[in-house]
Formats: C-alpha cells, structure tokens, sequence
C-alpha cells in the first residue's frame, strides 16, 4: 500500500527563510527587541530602558547577571537583559549570549544586537552574532498546519564606524554557516516516511549544483555491480531501495597538487535494529535522526563555493534504512565490503559501520586520492555514555589531523574529545568465519567501533566523528534548538575551509 505525501511538503523550510542581517553604525529606529548585556558584579552598563534600576531592583526580580540568565522590560522596543557573567571573552560565549537574547525575544521578528566594545574582534562577532541568531530562532514546523514561531526578518548588528566592512564580512560568513546548519537540521528533523534515501538523493541532485556540487547518485543495481555489500546488506530487510550519493566540490583553478579531502557520512534513514531489535523507547523514536552523517557531510559542502575553500572534497552519503523482515540480514550472515574484506554480522544494530566501511573504501580507490578521510556517523550509544550529550567523541590515526578537527570543533564550538585509537582492543573484532565481527565485546564501544571503520582507510590519514551523542536537543538550549542539533555541519565547514594536508604517520 503507498502512502500519499503531501505534494507540497517542502523538507528544507530554512533555506527559504533566511533573516536580513544588517550591520550599521546608526542607531536603528524600528527595532522590536534589543539587548542590554549585565555582568554579575560591578556598575551597571549605560543601556536606554534600565531607568532607575539597581542591583537591588534586578535582585528582587530574580536577574543576578549569571551567564546567558535573562530578564525582559516591557516597552517599545521590549529590553532584554541577558547575564554574561564575568564578562564576553570568546567567540563562543558571544554566540552562547545572542543566543539567550533572540530566545527570550521570542515575539520579536526584528532584533537589534549591540556589539561596539565587545572583547571579540568585529569581524568574528558578525560571525557568530549572526549564528547565534538564526541558529536559536530555528523552528522545524513544515508539518504544522499552524506554525507559531514568529520568523526573524531582521537583525541589526550595531558596530563602530571603523569595523562596518570587517563586520559584514563576519555577517555573510556567518549566514552561510548557519545556513548549513540549518539544512542538516531540516533533513535529519524530517520524518522518515517523507525522506527515504531515494528522496534525500533528488533533493542532494536539485539543491547540489546551486551551490557548485556535482552530484551522483547510485541506485541499488549499481551498488551490486561495486560490490557494496555492507550497504546492501543493511538495506536488505528493507522495502526502500538504497542510495549511494557522492557529492563532489572542486575549487575554481584546481590542479592535480590541489589538496583534496574525502567526507563520509552515515546516512541510516531509520534505525530499527534491524533483526536486533532496539526496545520501544524514547530512543528508537529519534531514531530518524541517524542520518545526521549524511545529513552534516552534505550540508558542509554546500558552503565551500561561497567560502571559496581551495581544497577539492568529495563526500559519501551511505543511505539506507534498516529494518527488520523475512528478507533481513541475519546475525551469523558474512557480508563482503567492497574491496573483499569480509565481515560477519553479531548484531543488526550495528549497522551504521557496515554501511560506512563501503564508503570508506570507495573513498580510498578515488583516482586521485585523498589526502585524507574524515567520516562522520551517531555511531554508538557509549559515546552518549561515555561524553553525553554535548560532546562528540573524535579518534582519529593522524595527530596533525586530529588537531586540524579540534579547531574546527573550537571555532564552530561544536565540541569534540579525542579518545585513543586503542590497538590492544583489535582481537575483540576477531571473526571464526569471517576476516572480522561487526561488534567487539561488551566494553570501549567507541574504540571498538572506530577500530573497524580504521580496517578500511587504506593506511590514509583519518578522522572519525562519532556524533551520537549531540544528535539532538531534548529541548531548547541557547542556539541548539529542540530536535536535530544539525551537530557537523559547521564544524565540517570550517575544518574543510582551513584544511592542509597531513603527512601519513607511521
């Protein structure tokens, strides 16, 4: 039996959303709501609307200036004070404070935003002004019939005359990030049932190119004929076909000394366990989200063209769905990854590695081979236990590389924690019938499932990103909002943008 989607549905509302940013030196007159930024201690700023208020006054009100605290004073336009604590000295406590603001401003569709005499400098408060912004404002409400959220039309930077071009800068730079993080949210937010993998390949065919991408994708007769046999063994219990999706950007001018990095991405459309079964839980309800690979890999490589990146990037989408049926993979089953390796299966809910282990090869036969890999895949439930929920677990076999992907996570503070490639555990992923298991034992799940995904990269260097944890806001926090985090796709963005090539190790 199909199921009528609406025709309508649009799976990418944030694209065609975007809030004006502009930056000025002129005091603006039609703003709806506007920051006042109060330390905890000392003199109270200068700010139009405080009237007679003291500390006292602030005090009774339950406002003590704690860190992205708010407190809002009726009139036009409505004040908003937000806490900073100690004081604004990162790009990332800044971003955290606009942040607090446009929430507490929630009716307010035109927002202006002080920054003259901030600690940062103009350009990287643009920046992450302006992420701060759009990024708490976000909203996935295309199936609503009603839609509540009051959109932003406009957000006014205030800065000194001086810093006017350094901070546009920051602005245009900061909408492309936000609105890369905004698309891996849309895609991973959409219910399962309105985005297959078959879907999620039209939609990376028509939205690729507007952004320079030249996008391929592979249907499941073409996957047999690579030999991808962890992706199809996945797929196999499904009724959804599969879909390989290679999306490669090349920089204008580029030679063959052109540094080039390869991104691949766990797109599991629906995780059911598969044969092994996930319990009915709050857990398997967000299961749509285990995607968010695919999804962040994606959604970074529709900024490098207007970042103009120098490096050329090729990414992997692996998707499928993973379902259980009379047609499923099995435990016991030996799949073949491309390339021959083999691999039994102990468990069908560790799947996400199967699939990425094809991508990972067929990003290591490319003609002109990377310079280095980076995958990205909600990988395990122990990176959630071992790091929650707010930080990724990163293992890479390459320290230049590891140390390249820690500064991404810094700029985009899209935390990471780098744990050990531990080889003492490899014999856990000893096979008696196959060249490996799918699973090792009952302990360092992280470690044991990068030991894995580490068998398939050629000896290239590499990066993994295990993102399991901050797939998702269980409910609004600063610029996280409620649902996928789009947890990637800025932190990929800027890793790309500031990418050099390592020098194998070992």
């Amino acid at each position: 039996m199909s199921v009528v989607i609406d025709p309508a549905f649009d799976p990418i509302p944030s694209l065609r959303s975007v809030a004006d940013v502009v930056v000025t030196a002129e005091e603006p007159a039609d703003a709806r709501a506007r920051a006042c930024y109060i330390p905890s201690e000392g003199d109270l700023p200068d700010c139009d609307g405080l009237g007679d208020l003291d500390r006292d006054a602030l005090a009774a009100a339950g406002f003590t200036g704690a860190k992205n605290q708010t407190l809002l004073l009726p009139g036009s336009p409505l004040r908003v004070l937000v806490g900073i604590g100690e004081g604004i000295e990162t790009s990332a406590q800044l971003r955290d404070a606009v942040a607090a603001f446009t929430r507490a401003a929630r009716e307010a569709a035109t927002l202006v935003i002080d920054l003259r005499g901030d600690a940062v400098d103009a350009r990287t408060a643009a920046q992450v002004a302006t992420e701060g912004a759009i990024l708490a404002r976000y909203r996935y409400d295309a199936l609503k019939g009603d839609p509540k959220t009051v959109a932003l039309e406009t957000v006014t930077l205030l800065v000194e005359s001086a810093d006017v071009d350094a901070a546009r800068e920051g602005v245009e730079r900061g909408r492309i990030l936000a609105r890369a993080a905004g698309l891996a949210r849309d895609l991973a937010n959409t219910p399962p049932r309105h985005l297959s993998a078959v879907k999620f390949a039209e939609i990376a065919e028509k939205l690729g190119p507007e952004f320079g991408l030249e996008v391929e994708s592979f249907d499941r007769q073409q996957l047999m004929d690579l030999g991808t046999g962890g992706l199809l063994g996945v797929n196999a219990g499904s009724t959804e076909e599969p879909r390989m999706i290679k999306v490669s950007y090349r920089p204008e001018n580029a030679t063959d000394e052109t540094a080039h990095l390869a991104l691949v991405g766990k797109g599991i459309m629906y995780d059911s366990g598969g044969i092994s079964l996930k319990p009915s839980n709050a857990m398997h309800a967000a299961m749509k989200f285990d995607m968010m690979g695919a999804a962040a890999v994606f959604a970074s490589m529709t900024s490098l063209r207007e970042l103009g990146v120098g490096t050329a990037v090729t990414g992997w989408l692996m998707c499928t769905d993973n379902m259980p049926s009379g047609s499923a993979t099995k435990l016991g089953d030996v799949l073949t990854i491309r390339g021959g390796k083999t691999v039994e299966v102990k468990n069908t809910d560790a799947e996400g590695r199967l699939v990425m282990a094809d991508g990972l090869v067929l990003a290591t036969e490319e003609e002109r081979r990377p310079d280095a890999i980076v995958d990205i895949a909600t990988l395990t439930g122990a990176a959630m236990m071992a790091l929650g929920t707010r930080t990724a677990a990163m293992l890479a076999n390459n320290d230049a590389l590891a140390e390249q992907l820690q500064a991404a996570a810094d700029a985009s503070d899209e935390n990471t924690w780098r744990l050990p490639l531990d080889h003492r555990y490899r014999d856990q992923l000893k096979s008696n019938v196959a060249d490996l298991s799918n699973i090792g034992g009952q302990y360092a799940g992280v470690i044991l499932a990068a030991l894995f995904l580490n068998e398939f990269v050629d000896g290239l260097p590499w990066g993994h990103l295990d993102i399991a944890g901050t797939m998702q806001a269980e409910s609004d926090d600063l610029w996280r909002s409620v649902g996928s985090t789009g947890f990637g796709a800025r932190l990929l963005t800027e890793f790309a943008a500031a990418f050099e090539a390592p020098e194998t190790e070992g």
